[in-house]
Parts: structure tokens; C-alpha cells; sequence
């Protein structure tokens, strides 16, 4: 049996990037039960992709109830439906041998990753007070993507002088926006800048100089998205809800790294659930981003376990 259904877990303080707020991270709950085993997995619609909730619903309510994991990969395009079932058989498929996740992948055991934490998008004098409040973590990632970035990226270089920062433009800004800024970049210590132009009209990213890395998200789906990248990418962000689920997301891992780019393992803003199957893609990354949980008000049960050393691998309660 597949079912699904909506939830929703209210965010810890209300999150903001270049094109809209959210208080709320609604996710699709998928559970498949077979043989008195049940496996999980969980779904970020997202409406940038063209998705809706009860589009996502729709999508697995039309499956046959014994679909494989490999049949699935055919039955749905990548995205969010796809990506809640491919976990959850990947998680049933493990309970059902007895065995973990990344053992029947042929992957060796997961490590704690350090993880990025997010900023949300707001005034410069709030983003230094969000920086300062989160100056002890490593690693930094901001949200931009507007014209009058700079005084927001000063201040938070000012509220955490140590920390290593990336940034996410969410494809905000125009060549010239970043052109401008890229020397800024350098000057303030910023590791990487992700998607700076909109997904489709990146093409100047292979005229214009890169000093420093730039990392395709928008613009990066599944192995398909690799052929457009060349020349103006040099890393790729692999997200699950992106590539329709762990399957896809280790096939893109792999042709990735063939074709020489860096790897960043990304999320949407969702609960543990959704975490647990990318802490997977997060090994030997070059950044982490799975920092979805810590900026939820609650959690699922069992959920991730973050520390100094990172995120850690889920626990079998949770998933895998």
C-alpha cells in the first residue's frame, strides 16, 4: 500500500529569499506498507518547478500499489512525487533485508558532514544580527539575489568575521549585478556563489569571469542538466526533490564527478524525514546543506542528530 498525505511544520522564525516568504514548510508524507514492513519518505513541493501540493498527491495516487523502485523512475519525471516514493522504497527495501540504505547501494557507512546554515534574505542590520547570533558555525550560507546585496553581505561578513560563507542568488541577479559584485566576493573570504542567473538564461556564465566558484542549483536537475552546464558551472547542487529521489541523485553524483565537477548536497526547507536519504549524497561533498531541520519549530520523531561535528547519519527509527 502508498499512501501520502500533507503536513506542515511551522519554521522557527520566518524565512525569506528573492522570491518570497515562507512560515511554514508544507511536505508531502509518503509511507509504503508490504508484507507488515513499512518504509518513509518525505517531498517538498515547489512551486518555482511547477508544483503544487495536490499536484504532488495526485501524482502518487495514481501509482499501481506495487510499483518497484526501478519502474518508478520510468512511471514519474523527476520531482517532488517521485522523489517522497523512491525514498520510501528505499527505506522498505532496507527494513525488508534487514540491512541499511547505504549497505544495499554498495556505499560505504555515512559520516557527520558539516553543514551549512542558512540566513534568510532581510535587511542588512537584521542579516548582521542573524550572522552574529550563528557566529560559531563553520559554515555560513546566505541568502542574496537583489540588487543592494552589498551592504547585506558586508554585515554579515561583520557579525561572523570567522565563519566560511557561501551564497545562494536564487537567481536574482543579472551579469552586471554580479560582475560588480564577484571582487567583493573574493575580498569578504565568500567560498562560492550559487545560481547568480536565472536557470535558462545563464549562458553568460561561460563569457563573463568566474574568480570564484559558481554552483548550479536552478539549473541542475537530474543527469539530463549536465550537458548545459559545461563551461559555466563548476559545481553542481544535487537535491533530492530536484532529481525525483536517491536513485537519480546517486546516478547525478556519479556523472558528476566523471565530468569534474564539485558536488554540494542541497535541500528544501523540510523535516529530518527528508534529510536522512541526502546525508547519503553529502559524502565527499565539497558543501553540505542540510540544515533544513534547524530552522523547523519541531521536528519528527527520531530526528536528525546535529553536533559540532555536523549532521550524522539517521538513526533506523527515522529512516534507512
Amino acid at each position: 500500500m502508498i499512501t501520502a498525505t500533507l503536513d506542515s511544520f511551522p519554521l522557527a522564525r520566518a524565512f525569506t529569499i528573492s522570491r518570497g516568504s515562507k512560515t511554514e514548510a508544507r511536505v508531502v508524507t509518503v509511507t509504503v506498507t508490504r508484507g507488515g514492513i513499512t518504509g518513509r519518505g518525505e517531498s517538498v513541493p515547489y512551486a518555482r518547478y511547477g508544483e503544487t501540493p495536490e499536484g504532488v498527491l495526485a501524482q502518487i495516487a495514481a501509482l499501481p500499489e506495487g510499483i518497484t523502485r526501478q519502474a518508478l523512475q520510468e512511471a514519474l519525471p523527476p520531482g517532488a512525487a517521485r522523489n517522497a516514493v523512491d525514498c520510501a522504497l528505499w527505506d522498505w527495501e532496507a527494513k525488508a533485508a534487514g540491512t541499511r540504505v547505504w549497505q544495499l547501494a554498495g556505499l560505504p557507512a555515512p559520516r557527520p558532514r558539516i553543514t551549512a546554515f542558512t540566513l534568510s534574505l532581510d535587511t542588512a542590520a537584521a542579516m548582521r544580527a542573524q550572522a552574529a547570533e550563528n557566529a560559531h558555525r563553520p559554515l555560513l550560507k546566505i541568502k542574496l539575489g537583489t540588487p543592494d546585496d552589498m551592504p547585506r553581505l558586508e554585515a554579515v561578513r561583520a557579525g561572523a568575521p570567522i565563519s566560511t560563507i557561501i551564497i545562494d542568488a536564487n537567481e536574482g541577479w543579472t551579469p552586471e549585478v554580479y560582475t560588480d559584485l564577484a571582487p567583493h566576493l573574493l575580498r569578504l573570504g565568500v567560498a562560492m556563489v550559487e545560481q547568480p542567473l536565472p536557470a535558462g538564461a545563464d549562458d553568460l556564465l561561460a563569457e563573463i569571469a568566474r574568480p570564484l566558484p559558481v554552483c548550479a542549483d536552478e539549473s541542475c536537475h537530474d543527469r539530463a542538466s549536465l550537458a548545459g552546464l559545461a563551461g559555466k558551472y563548476d559545481m553542481v547542487n544535487i537535491k533530492l526533490d530536484k532529481t525525483g529521489g536517491l536513485t537519480e541523485a546517486l546516478a547525478l553524483k556519479t556523472a558528476a564527478l566523471a565530468q569534474g565537477y564539485g558536488l554540494m548536497a542541497g535541500c528544501m526547507i523540510g523535516s529530518s524525514l527528508a534529510m536522512a536519504p541526502a546525508t547519503l549524497l553529502a559524502q565527499g561533498a565539497v558543501f553540505t546543506d542540510l540544515d533544513g531541520p534547524l530552522l523547523l519549530a519541531e521536528d519528527r520523531d527520531h530526528p536528525l542528530r546535529f553536533d559540532k561535528a555536523g549532521i550524522h547519519p539517521p538513526e533506523p527509527g527515522l529512516w534507512g
